[in-house]
């Protein structure tokens, strides 16, 4: 059964993949933070300039599971690099608020499958 903060965080994947920064925007909170090996707590601004704009490198991405954990949405997803780079898998663990907002993202790189 898919809850209303699991929505919210496949939703964002949606929108991140469609680049509706709009949408994007509209869904995440004031004081969100991105995090990943690459980039160190980034606030709402750096995110939309830095890693937004990145979907390029995906050829395609296929969700394999997400889990709730109080207000975190973990979330395991493949991905096929652009230009034959392999195939890889992440888990994102996001956090949504009580007003259904991403408030933060943090992104754990895999291995290749």
């Amino acid at each position: 059964m898919t809850t209303s903060k699991t929505a919210t965080a496949l939703k964002f994947f949606e929108v991140y993949r469609a680049q509706d920064e709009a949408a994007a925007r509209s869904m995440v909170a004031p004081d969100f933070h991105f995090t990943s090996p690459r980039d160190d707590h980034l606030d709402v601004e750096r995110y939309f300039e830095i890693c937004f704009p990145t979907v390029e490198h995906f050829a395609s991405q296929t969700m394999m599971e997400a889990a709730e954990v109080g207000d975190t949405v973990l979330v395991r997803y493949e991905y096929e690099v652009t230009g034959g780079g392999g195939r890889f898998r992440n888990v994102e663990a996001l956090t949504i608020d009580d007003a259904g907002l991403v408030r933060e993202v943090e992104v754990y790189f895999g291995g290749e499958v």
